[in-house]
């Protein structure tokens, strides 16, 4: 069941970056993927008009939503659109959410999940500092939905740094995980090994963990490294910085074995906030 991740450069052009991520998905689809996940911002990066692109989405206006359906249809492909900002169904004039669709190869939208964790983070870079609550409202649920290739929970970027929501994914039946990401060179070179490999050895989960990698206007460097990692943590594939499609095949017999022989789902225990709090007495420790 091959599945396929994807980085790339993206600029400020909305339309330019559909016709690179449009080629990208072709390539994926010509090495027999059945599914893709493009990065986090894969449609824009550096605008400041986030508003505006999420209400012409929400309203038809747009050119992001329409050609995401007819390009899944066309290569007869399951898409993961990293992130595009979209308010909610039900209100179109409220402010966006960071945004990632599940599409069908038919072209519907079959799961959306609202980025849950923010970026709002000062880092030691020529940017310094970062607040996407000033363009995006919070997310509030966990959202994992079935495909050809297994049971995929959908995540984005910083919610990386948050593993238990990775262990509510497990615990929907994730088999698979998206993270589309746009992790910025210095936190990247710090923590994005560490972390997307943490999150597939604890889930015993695939990651699959689409990317930015390169300069973009604002200015802003990312990271990129995308990679597709199994539910050992081992990497089957990664690219360090510019456009790349990456391939691997979930191996579903090998996952169950792994899931079988450490059983971790099953060994988890919580303490109750009580035992949490409860201070620890010197005598304790006294013979």
């Amino acid at each position: 069941m091959p599945v396929a991740v994807i980085q790339m450069v993206s600029q400020s052009d909305v339309l330019a970056n559909l016709a690179r991520a449009r080629v990208l998905l072709e390539q994926a689809a010509a090495g027999g993927a059945r599914l893709a996940v493009l990065p986090e911002n894969f449609a824009a990066m550096g605008r400041r008009d986030i508003a505006e692109i999420g209400r012409a989405e929400a309203f038809g206006q747009g050119p992001i939503l329409p050609w995401l359906k007819q390009v899944a249809r066309d290569l007869k492909l399951w898409i993961v659109a990293g992130t595009l900002p979209l308010p909610p169904v039900d209100q179109p004039e409220a402010r966006s959410h960071a945004c990632s669709l599940l599409v069908d190869d038919q072209g519907q939208i079959v799961a959306r999940y609202d980025k849950l964790h923010l970026f709002d983070v000062d880092v030691a870079d020529n940017r310094g500092r970062y607040r996407e609550s000033d363009d995006y409202a919070y997310g509030a649920n966990v959202v994992v939905a079935d495909t050809p290739v297994g049971r995929v929970g959908l995540t984005v970027c910083y919610d990386l740094r948050f593993p238990e929501l990775y262990s509510e994914l497990r615990a929907a039946g994730a088999e698979l995980i998206t993270a589309p990401s746009a992790f910025t060179a210095v936190t990247g070179a710090a923590h994005w090994d560490v972390l997307i490999r943490a999150r597939a050895i604890e889930t015993q989960c695939y990651v699959l963990a689409a990317a930015q990698g390169g300069l973009h206007p604002g200015p802003r460097e990312t990271f990129g490294h995308a990679a597709i990692v199994d539910p050992w943590g081992r990497v089957l594939a990664q690219q360090d910085q510019g456009e790349a499609v990456l391939l691997a095949e979930r191996d579903n017999n090998e996952q169950a074995s792994i899931r079988a022989r450490m059983p971790v789902a099953s060994h988890r225990r919580f303490f109750s906030q009580g035992a949490r709090q409860r201070p620890v007495q010197d005598d304790e420790f006294k013979a």
